[in-house]
């Protein structure tokens, strides 16, 4: 197993970081056009193996040629967000990084699986899908795996048990529209209001819509990468050992849950092909309304792209 990652940022690094010390791969390319900057953090992070003890071997770069061949490919290439900006105000500076970065894949590992991170999310992992020719079960976006650990994380806090015992989906578009499902929510299997109150559910769910702002207002000059960088790793994970595992990602829809022609966050079933089945839930009229608009945002905003 070869996985390469494109863009030696913070969330990059911590996706190399995750996916090595997992040792589902057996070489980790960190690759950035930065000079120096790939081949520092991945010494760096090489360095740490004996201490973590792993064996899955890093190697930076700057010529996508190291990346031939790759079983994976994630792309967190991109600009970050800054105070007050949402993810669609990068839409046309991310939009050029990430076709470049596709046509690169594409040529180098023409049957790779790709991961998208940049944002916005569900439109660049259209732009992959439409410059590179690929399949789209083997394009896949990043986005309700760490949505749903956000919103699992402020339920533990809020009811004051382990993160373990939480089960819960976010669906929809990576962003202020996202849809997290209070009645597929339970802890242990015990629905979530048993434990905490509506009102303070609603505004668990307001919190998880603006995760990524919240931790960009700490920040000021940088966006979140520690949970990113493990939620790209469990699907990585699931595709190098097969596991079949049901996981909210970013797909493309056909007709599930009435949405056609888009990329939206859905169950699905990951694994070494890519995306093996979408996972078509019974949504209450609520929630495929709530999942609709979401939809139509992303749509929105591909109307724009010229690809």
């Amino acid at each position: 197993m070869k996985v390469s990652v494109v863009g030696a940022g913070h969330v990059g690094a911590t996706v190399a970081q995750n996916v090595a010390q997992l040792e589902i791969a057996n070489e980790v390319v960190l690759a950035d056009i930065v000079e120096g900057l790939p081949q520092g953090k991945g010494l760096d992070l090489w360095e740490s193996a004996p201490i973590k003890g792993f064996d899955s071997r890093l190697v930076g770069t700057n010529d996508y040629k190291d990346t031939k061949d790759s079983d994976v490919v994630v792309i967190t290439a991109g600009v970050p967000r800054k105070p007050g900006m949402s993810r669609d105000d990068l839409l046309n500076t991310n939009f050029n990084i990430v076709k470049s970065v596709t046509e690169e894949i594409a040529k180098y590992s023409p049957r790779t699986i790709v991961i998208v991170v940049s944002n916005p999310l569900d439109v660049m992992a259209y732009t992959v899908m439409k410059v590179s020719g690929f399949e789209p079960n083997r394009v896949v976006g990043m986005a309700g795996i760490l949505d749903t650990a956000r919103y699992r994380s402020f339920i533990a806090l809020e009811a004051d048990v382990s993160v373990k015992d939480i089960q819960a989906m976010v669906l929809g578009g990576h962003g202020d529209n996202m849809v997290p499902l209070p009645h597929f929510t339970t802890i242990s299997g015990i629905p979530v209001t048993h434990f905490i109150s509506k009102d303070k559910l609603n505004a668990i769910i307001e919190r998880t819509r603006k995760g990524g702002g919240e931790i960009v207002g700490y920040l000021k000059t940088g966006s979140a990468y520690y949970a990113p960088g493990a939620a790209v790793a469990q699907m990585v994970e699931a595709i190098a050992k097969d596991s079949n595992r049901i996981l909210p990602c970013s797909a493309w829809l056909t007709g599930q849950f009435g949405i056609k022609d888009t990329f939206v966050g859905v169950p699905v079933k990951l694994g070494r092909n890519g995306i093996k089945e979408i996972i078509e839930l019974p949504l209450t009229d609520e929630e495929s309304a709530a999942l609709k608009i979401s939809a139509d945002h992303v749509k929105v905003n591909i109307d724009k792209l010229t690809v």
